[in-house]
């Protein structure tokens, strides 16, 4: 099954009200970059989940370089909110976005930041099409998620990989799940 895909951004400037961000049309196709990263052709159902989202990882950080972009870092806390979210919709057979600036704030992120943008990326698929690699294509290849991956303000990053879809009866399925993040 070919992988689905949403995504969201938000804005916030204290004390202004949150504001969604206009998603970015951006034509150029998809760069084929990261051949290096280790078990990106591999299903996650088939490696750890920490396996599964250092390659996708590597491949957000590949891209982002070949845009000359700077590397988004890891933030255990909006990996908490992604691992949250992916295991959720796995589980209780849904595919959203939902609130997910809440989520963010739950897991602390934004506590004590005067101003902040975060933006989601979602997605599921299964058999060859569950990769980290083949989840990426689909979003390089989608311009509102493509925008979230190479927005120079994001600096930090959650990534969420759950066994199953959010969706009953498809096996060998992953979702997926990526926070963004910036804190001011």
């Amino acid at each position: 099954m070919l992988p689905f895909a949403a995504v969201r951004s938000v804005r916030r400037y204290v004390p202004a009200a949150l504001a969604a961000a206009a998603s970015l049309a951006i034509a150029a196709p998809a760069t084929a970059v990261a051949g290096g990263c280790a078990n990106a052709d591999t299903n996650p159902n088939h490696v750890s989940a920490s396996v599964a989202q250092r390659a996708t990882l590597c491949l957000l950080n590949a891209e982002r370089r070949a845009h000359h972009l700077r590397r988004l870092r890891e933030n255990g806390r909006l990996d908490l909110a992604s691992v949250r979210h992916a295991e959720d919709m796995a589980r209780n057979n849904y595919f959203a976005h939902g609130n997910f600036v809440g989520r963010i704030r739950s897991a602390h992120y934004l506590q004590g930041a005067r101003g902040w943008t975060v933006g989601e990326n979602i997605a599921w698929g299964s058999l060859d099409w569950a990769t980290p690699r083949a989840i990426m294509r689909s979003w390089m290849n989608s311009p509102p998620h493509r925008a979230n991956i190479l927005n120079r303000s994001f600096r930090d990053i959650g990534i969420g990989v759950a066994r199953g879809a959010p969706v009953s009866g498809v096996s060998n399925a992953a979702t997926y799940v990526t926070d963004f993040g910036a804190r001011g």
